[in-house]
């Protein structure tokens, strides 16, 4: 049921945190490669967005136009309202890269977006120690990054990326290099900061079955030039365990878009 205003009626839908209308993006001039073309979508509050495609179709590339690091050549861009053309100052990033600086200990590497902000230390601290905590790496925060597993270093760098509460998260295939096992654990991990936060996240993956485990909402990609060819807000328990990967409803989602990709001859038998 549509909530309703002050006098008995329906109260207008809350604007998109994020527009896209018609976003197209071409490297190396109007001859050159067009990764996105016609990307129209609109991402809300609170959603957890999946960005799901192959690899080559231009996910990653309007990842980086909403961070601001690239500029659509086309289309129209917003966050708030206001035309994406630098990265937003309230804006957290994880990339497949953990990027943690080798001289710093883990407590140290999550606090870095204080210091870059000139934010006292002593602010923070409790939310980076409750951060790690969350994640397993509360005996690890005096540990040093060449001491960690790749996937502890990817949960300090999550935590990195959460710790001034930005309502805005943007994830590029974070997991992508890690075995099978951590990378379930840390959709777990994932999964529950997101629960306790409720921050915009926006996630880039091929994997359909990661899309589905973390994601209120998943949007496929097609090929290049890369565009939304079907966009799906999922029926799913609000809390998730491994096991829903069971479920007759998880399978039916991922043969939809299994079915997707052997349309595209991405998968053949």
């Amino acid at each position: 049921m549509a909530p309703l205003d002050a006098t008995g009626g329906a109260a207008p839908a809350a604007p998109p945190l994020i527009s896209a209308s018609g976003v197209a993006k071409r490297f190396g001039g109007p001859g050159g490669t067009l990764a996105l073309d016609g990307v129209t979508l609109d991402i809300r509050r609170g959603e957890f967005v999946s960005l799901l495609g192959p690899s080559g179709c231009g996910k990653s590339t309007f990842l980086r136009c909403l961070a601001g690091l690239d500029r659509p050549t086309g289309g129209r861009l917003t966050l708030e309202g206001v035309p994406i053309t630098a990265p937003p100052a309230e804006l957290g990033i994880a990339l497949q890269r953990d990027a943690l600086l080798d001289w710093l200990d883990v407590l140290d590497n999550v606090l870095l977006p204080a210091e870059f902000a000139g934010a006292p230390r002593a602010r923070h601290t409790a939310r980076a120690l409750e951060l790690l905590r969350m994640v397993g790496l509360g005996e690890f925060v005096h540990a040093y990054p060449r001491t960690l597993s790749g996937g502890m270093r990817q949960r300090v760098a999550i935590c990195r990326a959460l710790l001034m509460s930005p309502p805005l998260l943007l994830m590029d295939e974070p997991f992508g290099a890690l075995d099978a096992l951590t990378r379930d654990q840390l959709n777990v991990d994932l999964r529950k900061l997101w629960q306790a936060n409720r921050m915009t996240v926006v996630f880039v993956t091929h994997s359909i079955a990661e899309a589905l485990f973390l994601s209120t909402r998943v949007v496929l990609f097609g090929p290049r030039p890369g565009r939304p060819v079907d966009d799906v807000t999922l029926d799913l328990p609000e809390h998730r365990r491994l096991a829903l990967r069971e479920t007759p409803e998880f399978g039916a989602y991922a043969r939809r878009f299994r079915s997707q990709f052997e349309a595209m001859g991405l998968i053949r038998e």
